[in-house]
């Protein structure tokens, strides 16, 4: 039996389908113990197929991103807590999030919403280092915000500055950023739409945001949004989705927002809009919408103030001590006004030194009525 169970396996062996080895034999009678494996498989690697050229756009993306990704930084934050067995302080991880170099003066732009409560950062650049960031300043109602690291001589270059006001529908983007924690991620999209709105944190508005359905993720805050110049456009600030996660919609604070407030938190920490120079208040502006009158009703005008200069008129009270309205604000550019809050908002569309328009209702006929604005530094 075992010289006939050796020929069988000769003749599957030789047959070059199956392999087939003699694990043992029992020769008391009960034959040989067989193991037959699957059919006979090459271990050899196939053949590559060429690959070609890659395409012009891909081409174009790969550039883009390996130029822009040593300007793009990773941002950890802390958060200081008290051990309630060691009744000590200790700082904590508290998030994550994204940045850019803005200068090369060190200085890094991120969200509010980054590093609001932190106790401290930590920026992580391309190269791998890891550098303490001190907080330059911040700007919640843009959820804005300027770190600042000491990369010595060896500093990443800042991205190039581009402009949003020039931006279309349908033109094409990019995004860098560390979703979820992994470093250096690119996604890429188009405009989805301009000026759009959303509520912050804190009940405020952020007005004139770029949409983009590049893939933004928890962890691309603060991260930048470049255009196929390679430029900066905008800075990811949100996204939309039940879920938490990419849905297709996310939102960035344009770059010309950015180029005005970024300047100014540098300088003082803070960023106040530029300055017209009036007083007004939310509570008589809606006593007067019930009587009809739409819009701001000048309180008061500051002396030496843009609204001075342009000769606004501010309201006053007869002798019965009834209010008598001046001028009310009813527009400022192609923007209708109807309360403080819209009044804010156009004015922070505007720098220092620009000249408006102004559309006042006086004596019941409107007027335009031009303002240089100024500078609230000065």
């Amino acid at each position: 039996m075992l010289e006939r169970t050796l020929e069988t396996i000769r003749m599957f062996s030789n047959a070059g389908k199956w392999r087939a080895f003699l694990i043992g034999a029992v020769l008391a009678g009960t034959g040989a113990i067989l193991v037959l494996e699957e059919p006979w498989r090459s271990s050899a690697p196939r053949e590559i197929a060429p690959r070609g050229d890659l395409a012009p756009q891909e081409e174009t993306t790969i550039a883009l991103f390996e130029v822009a990704r040593n300007s793009v930084v990773s941002i950890t934050t802390e958060e200081r807590v008290l051990d309630p067995w060691s009744r000590r302080a200790v700082d904590v991880p508290r998030g994550t999030g994204s940045g850019f170099v803005w200068d090369d003066r060190g200085h890094i732009v991120t969200n509010n919403h980054v590093v609001s409560g932190a106790s401290g950062a930590r920026v992580r650049l391309a190269d791998g280092r890891i550098l303490e960031a001190e907080l330059v300043g911040t700007a919640p109602q843009h959820d804005l915000a300027v770190l600042r690291i000491d990369a010595g001589t060896d500093a990443p270059p800042p991205l190039p500055i581009g402009e949003s006001e020039t931006l279309r529908v349908g033109q094409s983007v990019l995004a860098i950023g560390n979703p979820f924690g992994l470093d250096w991620t690119l996604t890429t999209g188009i405009v989805s739409a301009l000026d759009r709105e959303i509520p912050t944190r804190g009940g405020a508005t952020i007005e004139g945001l770029i949409q983009t359905d590049a893939a933004i993720n928890p962890g691309n805050s603060g991260g930048p949004i470049i255009d196929s110049a390679g430029r900066l456009i905008g800075v990811n600030t949100a996204i939309f989705s039940p879920s938490g996660s990419s849905a297709g919609i996310g939102f960035a604070v344009p770059v010309d927002t950015v180029n005005r407030v970024v300047p100014q938190l540098i300088e003082t920490g803070t960023y106040r809009p530029p300055v017209l120079g009036i007083r007004h208040s939310d509570r008589i502006n809606r006593l007067a919408a019930m009587q009809g009158l739409e819009g701001v009703l000048v309180l008061g005008v500051e002396p030496g103030s843009p609204a001075a200069s342009a000769g606004l008129r501010a309201a006053r009270q007869d002798a019965s001590g009834r209010l008598v309205p001046g001028d009310i604000v009813v527009g400022i550019g192609d923007r209708d006004i109807a309360g403080s809050a819209d009044l804010s908002d156009a004015l922070d569309a505007y720098a220092p030194g620009e000249t408006i328009t102004i559309r006042v209702l006086r004596d019941g006929t409107t007027v335009d009525v031009p303002a240089t604005l100024a500078d609230p530094r000065l």
